[in-house]
């Protein structure tokens, strides 16, 4: 893990500000790095994320219509960013729900 932190701040401290500096940042990253950060810790989190991406495109059940869905590059970009906000988002409402936990678990035990 420190390889990969070390490979990541090389990266930040090389590169200039560029429209695709995420892009890269992210191209950089191994792919257990990638896959720890796109896995949701609860079932929870991924039903909402599902519930979500099903809401922006449509909620036909597939068993009795025959869906299909076109759309342009740019617009499928689109959804793609937008899903992924809504999945940081819910992570970090997740993270946060099990910081604010915690928390509450250390006070109950410094107040008894």
């Amino acid at each position: 893990m420190s390889n990969e932190l070390n490979r990541s701040q090389d990266f930040l401290n090389s590169e200039t500000v560029t429209g695709e500096t995420l892009w890269k940042y992210v191209q950089s990253l191994s792919q257990e790095t990638i896959a720890q950060l796109s896995r949701p810790e609860s079932s929870e989190v991924l039903n909402v994320m599902e519930r979500n991406i099903i809401g922006l495109l449509g909620n036909l059940p597939s068993e009795h219509f025959d869906v299909s869905i076109s759309t342009s590059r740019e617009h499928l970009g689109r959804l793609l960013a937008s899903a992924m906000m809504s999945g940081y988002f819910l992570r970090n409402a997740e993270q946060r729900m099990n910081f604010e936990k915690a928390l509450q678990a250390t006070n109950k035990t410094f107040t008894e």
